[in-house]
């Protein structure tokens, strides 16, 4: 069973526990993984990597993400969401106006000071350990992408639900927190919801629900995307069926069985044995792609 499974994970639960979930429903001895925690409290899209897809793990985590989070103002958390204790409350003058105005200073390359609840790791400890115990230490700012920011609605008093389309690395709550203090009134990130990772989207996503109801039918892998269908941004080179002996053995192949030149700007490009997707190739000076991956799972 190879392919990527979406599930759409619940609020309450870790990414690692729906990991286990999904595991006890593959066969045996399957390779699992998934593209990017969710902190337990947020939902939303969960790519999942089973079996050979594991190996393409590289290739897939540095795709635009897409947020959609409910935006609390007036209240400061120790934890940036709401899951934390308040530490400061203060009234909110600030205008549905003029928090759209002031939008648009939170996209781009932005900095960021790490949340002390996160999983970054000093001296050999996570910070969420640290802050557990009351510690504290002195973060540096972290640079980061930010493709845009848009207000979706008003959601409640002094609520609101935005959309933030982002690069890897960013913290959605921390931007929230920023958001606050750039108004002067203090905010949190009250809700946390990931529509799309890359090409997968909440459309496409399965509830836990569904993914046992799949299984108990015996069809789970028909869930399954195919092993290329995260891939599109790499450029594809075609062989035929000359160089059928070197894809099944992971050889170099040759540049005169290429059907175009292999693109020499490409650090990585999808290789295809006729219309069967083989794997991830590195195209060489000499015109040449050496495998990197090879994925080919049958005979075309």
């Amino acid at each position: 069973m190879n392919g990527f499974l979406i599930a759409n994970k619940p609020t309450g639960m870790t990414s690692s526990n729906l990991v286990v979930f999904v595991r006890r429903r593959l066969p045996k001895g399957t390779a699992i993984g998934h593209g990017g925690t969710l902190d337990p409290e947020a939902s939303g899209v969960l790519p999942m990597c089973i079996g050979k897809a594991t190996r393409l793990f590289d290739y897939i985590i540095d795709k635009k993400k897409t947020y959609v989070a409910e935006l609390q103002l007036g209240q400061v958390t120790d934890t940036q969401d709401a899951t934390g204790t308040v530490l400061e409350e203060k009234p909110v003058r600030a205008a549905q106006a003029e928090l759209e105005a002031i939008l648009p200073e939170f996209v781009g390359e932005i900095e960021q000071i790490p949340p002390m609840y996160s999983a970054i790791k000093r001296d050999g400890k996570r910070l969420y350990q640290l802050a557990r115990k009351g510690e504290t230490v002195a973060l540096e700012p972290r640079r980061c992408r930010v493709d845009d920011v848009r207000l979706l609605e008003k959601c409640g008093e002094n609520r609101y639900r935005i959309r933030v389309d982002c690069g890897k690395g960013v913290y959605i709550r921390t931007l929230c927190h920023d958001i606050g203090q750039r108004l002067g009134c203090g905010a949190h990130m009250a809700t946390l919801e990931r529509t799309a990772a890359g090409v997968f989207t909440l459309e496409n996503a399965l509830t836990k629900e569904q993914i046992d109801a799949l299984s108990s039918e015996g069809r789970l892998e028909e869930a399954l995307l195919p092993l290329d269908a995260p891939l599109g941004h790499l450029p594809a080179l075609h062989v035929g069926e000359e160089a059928r002996h070197a894809v099944k053995n992971g050889n170099p192949l040759k540049a005169q069985w290429l059907d175009r030149p292999a693109p020499q700007d490409a650090d990585a490009v999808r290789v295809y044995l006729g219309d069967a997707f083989a794997g991830i190739g590195q195209p060489q000076h000499d015109g040449s792609v050496r495998f990197r991956a090879m994925l080919l799972e049958e005979e075309p």
